[in-house]
C-alpha cells in the first residue's frame, strides 16, 4: 500500500525549507526548490509592481478595445497579487521577505523612471523657456 505522508500547515511564522507554497508538495522539502520557490514569489511580486494600476490608453482610442485592453493587464496584475497573496500565506518567513523584497524593488524602478522621466520633461521645458528670452 501506499503511504500518504502527513502534510503540516504552520499557523505562525517560522523559518525553514519544509514549507508548502501555492502547491502542494512544492518545494518538497528539498533546497533547491525552496530557492526556486522563494526567486519565483520574488519575480512575482516584482512584476505586479511593473504592471499599472490604471493602464494610459491613447486618446481617440476604441473605447472597447481601450476596456479590453485595461481588463487584460488587470486581470494579470490581480491574479498575480493573489498568488503572491496565497505565498505569504504559507507563513513562511523567506518568502515573505522575498514578496516584499520583490514589490520594494519594482515599486523602487518603477517610481525612479518616473522621477527620472519629469526630471527630463522639467529640463526640456526649462530650456525652451530660456531659449524664448
Amino acid at each position: 500500500m501506499m503511504r500518504m505522508k502527513k502534510m503540516t500547515m504552520h499557523m505562525s511564522l517560522y523559518w525553514g525549507k519544509d514549507a508548502v507554497v501555492l502547491f502542494p508538495g512544492w518545494p518538497n522539502e528539498s533546497v533547491g526548490m525552496y530557492i526556486l520557490a522563494f526567486c519565483f514569489v520574488f519575480f512575482l511580486a516584482l512584476v505586479v509592481e511593473f504592471l499599472p494600476n490604471k493602464p494610459t490608453i491613447k486618446q481617440g482610442t476604441n473605447h472597447i478595445k481601450g476596456g479590453l485592453i485595461q481588463a487584460s493587464i488587470y486581470f494579470f496584475r490581480i491574479s498575480f497579487l493573489y498568488l503572491v497573496m496565497l505565498a505569504v500565506m504559507s507563513f513562511n518567513i523567506g518568502i515573505f521577505i522575498a514578496a516584499v523584497a520583490g514589490h520594494t524593488l519594482g515599486f523602487f524602478f518603477v517610481k525612479s523612471h518616473a522621477i527620472s522621466a519629469a526630471n527630463k520633461e522639467l529640463k526640456h521645458e526649462s530650456a525652451v523657456s530660456i531659449d524664448e528670452i
